[in-house]
């Protein structure tokens, strides 16, 4: 597994006030992160599969380390935390390949998500401070 991108932000809210909007992240949940699509078992815990967009998504919440993951395609694994920052909450944003034996197809498929991800992640982090009604900026 290797790290492509790392992206952070300053909620000016508490861990716990922005872990439990980000956190919530089920189809129809609070968070910017939630995911459309149909939840694919019954289980209500924190290990979920959801289709969306006709792909299959894994969806593990971590709530003592206030953290999701969301793994997608072949690739991709994206994890979202929250940790204690002097200003409130910093949310970091880390992408992975944890394609095994292809990292030079990764080179090519990634690019897209890549190049997308500072401008979705700037919008989930002014929604995550809209919901919570605080300052949100990405540093």
């Amino acid at each position: 597994m290797s790290q492509l991108l790392v992206l952070q932000a300053v909620v000016e809210a508490t861990p716990e006030a922005v872990a439990a909007v980000l956190l919530d992240v089920r189809p129809g949940g609070r968070s910017p992160m939630a995911l459309d699509g149909t939840i694919e078992e019954t289980d209500v815990g924190d290990e979920f599969e959801v289709l969306h967009d006709g792909d299959k998504v894994k969806v593990a919440i971590d709530r003592g380390a206030r953290s999701v993951t969301i793994e997608g395609a072949w690739w991709y694994r994206g994890v979202t935390s929250v940790e204690p920052d002097p200003l409130g909450s910093r949310v970091r944003f880390r992408m992975f390949n944890i394609a095994e034996g292809h990292g030079w197809a990764v080179r090519f498929v990634s690019r897209g998500p890549i190049n997308a991800a500072p401008r979705e992640f700037a919008e989930t982090i002014h929604r995550l401070g809209t919901e919570l009604g605080v300052p949100a900026h990405v540093v």
